[in-house]
């Protein structure tokens, strides 16, 4: 997800020193100049449409298209109802004629002359955009409409899609294409961003295909002129995938998976208390016809017992009694619940179709359970999108503009995914013929096929849901390698550390090894504060916050020889610690101890858990998505506060200690107009630029139609501007145009209920860690040494498109000591796009160091 934002030719971005008074109020360029992409003298125009199923975060798409089109100079358009907005038009009384407004009073000392309500008459609130104009020109009968920089304000934290989809028959014949091809030249547009599933980006890709034809056949029939067909010879096409199913070949994540998953765990996590209460069995239906990922997900994050996923069908044809075998030794193990997750597209081996009231009876009828149905159905696709969804659409939108920029006639049409964290492009039809791949494959019956179409993550956390589901009578590892391994928690508490101790636990128990729990850190480790973990004693550990083991910040070098003995003791065989940068610390503190003392000659591996994400080299961290989950959810309520006071802004302080990670990845997902962190420090002049800039964003505001603003501070970004401060000043200066209040979010951030984007990061990374204890356990037994690029001491890392063992070196090179924070920080580079974001990036200067 590393993003940078270009130094290119754009003009009259909102809130750029330099802005011109413009010639024509609604443009957003000045007139004359040559543009990116465009044609001599004349503004790149793109439009940006949602097809197919909605999903949470189209909304955030759209608003990043729309203001990164506009900052890099592009006249941007929204197609209402998807294809079908295309293929209607905007009828003969309203094509090319635009109304220009404003909602302020431009003038040549405005720095922000140029807000841009483009083509409407009327000043719409947030998230309005679609109302109807009162005695004015109306929207219902238009659906190619010219949107400006403030249209789109509040977009992000809305769930479904505001400009609207729907199912387009007219669009599937080629009439109905030439129809949206006609509407699209008239226009003027020549560059199309489609937000939608494999099926609406395959109509993209074919009226790109067709769209030579196309313009022959209206220009011969005269519906387009000789100087149109020659303008818009070639259309530009760039795919954003849109879905809850998460069933794009070619990326880990589609926009809208992780909010639904999040609405089914919600689900699931609720239900999970009725149903032990009443010691009964539920099945529950998500969402997913040829794609278990949700399903899957679901059934790992939420702790469930048995799932059904298109992919991986039960291999026995008599798959009740092999359900049956599994869930009954669940109960004899003392389990009062039974959750069974089934996708609704789940089959048998034969693709004969399995329903939850097939699975019902089968539980009834067998075990003797009372059992209960639930149907999570369309609540699955609604509801503020999470934190995940709006950072993963907002930097893919922004991806977008720059794909369409830099398309030329022979390049395929990209569609824009994401790799472990890295920004992807890759073909368009390559990604749907891979996902259609993956249906023709399950109805052949090549399930290993089907599975090997997913990305990596899906396989990984299968293995994971079946080891740590399973009770095993016959152990994968030979006595002779099985281990006694530990699991100690250190530094602070974070979201997703009792995932990974349920995981490391069941996981060792199904291989036959031993899993020992540390409890209270390396200060219990001295104190003997000792014990083996069973099964069920962690059972429900998956969905608790914070540390069922216990935490704190002592490092083993307070009594080194102690600890040494104290392995010794237990007869350790291998350490797992799972912290943040402490963890970090406390590896290299024992590795440097193996020299005097032999039991510390162990594997040791560091899983990454902390909500501040501050570990070097890892891009992410167990904890990190659910501080942000935290943040956001706490500043959406904050807007709302200050929205509705209209000229108040709001500075809120995060944690993060020197490391700002949660404000700035915060700033990005809520939307927020300024950031402060310790990486980038804070200056005088630089709140005095922020002043000034918010006073100029208020005085563009319409009289009565004020927005709340927010500002993010990293709890350490200055030493002498502290949040009380920063809001002092920003109250003295704002005199009649705002006021400011702040808030501190503390250890809120720390979160209550683990994400379960972070319950299923630590679940995967888990079984890593414990398979790499396994490998140089056997390696010790054999007497081999450990190879340098392979050694026995490390931790697990996220690293652009993959997950790799880092040397405990490679690390401790990579520390900033001083601040407990890597040298290099991935996110540093979203400042821009947030400031692109606000409107006060103009991105013909070149971006600030950071």
């Amino acid at each position: 997800m590393s993003f940078q934002i270009p130094s290119k030719n754009a003009k009259n971005v909102p809130g750029s020193a330099n802005t011109p008074a413009p010639s024509r109020p609604a443009s957003p360029m000045a007139s004359g100049t040559s543009t990116p992409g465009g044609a001599q003298g004349s503004p790149k125009r793109l439009a940006v449409l949602t097809s197919g199923g909605d999903c949470s975060g189209m909304n955030a798409a759209v608003r990043a298209v729309v203001k990164m089109g506009i900052a890099r100079g592009c006249e941007v358009y929204v197609v209402r109802e998807g294809w079908e907005g295309l293929v209607r038009g905007n009828g003969p009384e309203h094509d090319v004629k635009e109304t220009q407004v404003h909602s302020g009073t431009p003038s040549t000392a405005d720095p922000i002359p140029n807000r841009r309500r483009g083509n409407f008459v009327a000043t719409y609130g947030e998230g309005e955009l679609l109302k109807e104009g009162e005695g004015e020109q109306t929207l219902k009968d238009r659906y190619i409409i010219r949107v400006g920089w403030d249209d789109v304000r509040g977009f992000a934290s809305l769930g479904g899609t505001l400009i609207g989809t729907a199912r387009c028959a007219a669009f599937r014949e080629v009439e109905g294409r030439r129809t949206a091809a006609l509407n699209l030249v008239k226009h003027g547009i020549d560059a199309l961003v489609v937000c939608g599933g494999d099926g609406s980006l395959t109509g993209a890709d074919r009226l790109r295909d067709e769209w030579p034809e196309h313009l022959a056949a209206l220009k011969e029939r005269g519906d387009i002129s000789a100087e149109q067909f020659e303008t818009h010879s070639h259309l530009n096409i760039v795919g954003l995938v849109g879905s809850i199913d998460n069933d794009m070949a070619g990326t880990d994540m589609t926009i809208g998976a992780t909010t639904a998953l999040h609405r089914i765990c919600e689900a699931i996590d609720s239900i999970s208390s009725t149903a032990s209460s009443h010691s009964r069995a539920f099945i529950v239906e998500v969402m997913g016809r040829n794609c278990g990922w949700l399903a899957l997900m679901a059934a790992i994050a939420t702790g469930a017992d048995y799932m059904f996923i298109p992919e991986r069908p039960p291999t026995s044809e008599d798959w009740q009694s092999s359900m049956c075998s599994v869930l009954d030794r669940h109960r004899k193990e003392g389990k009062r619940k039974t959750i069974v997750i089934i996708a609704e597209g789940a089959h048998d081996c034969n693709l004969k179709p399995i329903s939850p009231d097939e699975v019902k009876d089968v539980l009834t009828e067998r075990l003797g359970l009372d059992t209960r149905v639930t149907t999570l159905g369309h609540t699955q696709r609604g509801g503020a999108p999470a934190a995940y969804d709006r950072i993963l659409a907002t930097l893919q939108g922004a991806e977008a503009v720059e794909a369409v920029l830099e398309a030329t006639p022979d390049k395929p049409s990209p569609v824009i995914g994401i790799q472990e964290n890295k920004i992807m492009r890759q073909p368009l039809m390559e990604a749907v013929k891979k996902t259609q791949d993956v249906a023709k494959a399950i109805a052949e019956k090549d399930f290993n096929r089907a599975l090997s179409l997913r990305d990596p993550e899906f396989e990984d956390c299968l293995h994971a849901f079946r080891a740590t589901t399973r009770l095993n009578e016959t152990y994968r590892v030979p006595e002779a390698e099985r281990m006694r391994i530990a699991i100690v928690h250190t530094g602070a508490p974070a979201g997703g550390m009792n995932a990974a101790t349920r995981t490391a636990v069941r996981y060792c128990l199904c291989h036959g090894h031993t899993p020992v729990a540390i409890y209270n850190g390396f200060v219990g480790l001295l104190n003997g504060n000792v014990a083996e973990l069973s099964w069920l004693r962690v059972d429900q550990w998956s969905t608790r916050g914070g540390s069922e083991l216990g935490t704190n910040r002592t490092l083993p070098d307070t009594d080194l020889a102690g600890v040494a003995a104290k392995l010794a003791e237990y007869k350790i065989d291998g350490l797992l610690i799972v912290g943040g940068f402490e963890g970090m610390a406390a590896l290299n503190i024992l590795e440097k101890g193996r020299k005097e003392h032999p039991s510390l000659r162990i594997p040791l591996v560091h899983l990454p858990a902390t909500i501040s994400n501050n570990v070097p080299i890892t891009e992410w961290s167990v904890g990190s998505d659910t501080s942000i989950n935290v943040l956001v959810d706490a500043t959406d309520a904050i807007k709302q506060s200050a929205s509705a006071s209209r000229n108040r802004v709001f500075v809120v302080e995060t944690q993060g200690a020197g490391c700002g990670y949660i404000a700035m990845l915060g700033a990005l997902a809520s939307g927020a107009n300024i950031v402060y962190t310790p990486e980038l420090g804070m200056s005088l002049r630089g709140l005095s630029e922020d002043v000034d800039f918010l006073k100029k964003r208020y005085r563009q505001d319409a009289a009565g139609k004020s927005e709340g603003r927010l500002v993010i501070r990293s709890e350490k970004a200055s030493k002498t501007y502290t949040t009380e401060v920063v809001t002092n000043i920003l109250t003295e200066e704002g005199k009649d145009l705002f006021d400011a209040r702040y808030v501190s979010l503390g250890h809120t951030l720390q979160g209550g209920v683990p994400s379960p984007r972070d319950r299923t990061r630590a679940i995967r990374l888990t079984v890593k860690c414990i398979d790499f204890l396994e490998r140089h356990h056997k390696r010790k037994l054999e007497q081999l040494e450990p190879e340098w690029k392979d050694p026995d001491v490390a931790t697990i890392v996220i690293e652009g498109a993959g997950i790799r063992f880092a040397p405990l070196a490679e690390l401790l090179a990579a520390s900033d000591f001083k601040n407990r924070r890597g040298k290099v920080q991935w996110w540093s580079p979203m400042k821009n796009l947030i400031d692109v974001m606000a409107g006060r990036r103009d991105l013909e200067e070149p971006a600030p160091k950071l």
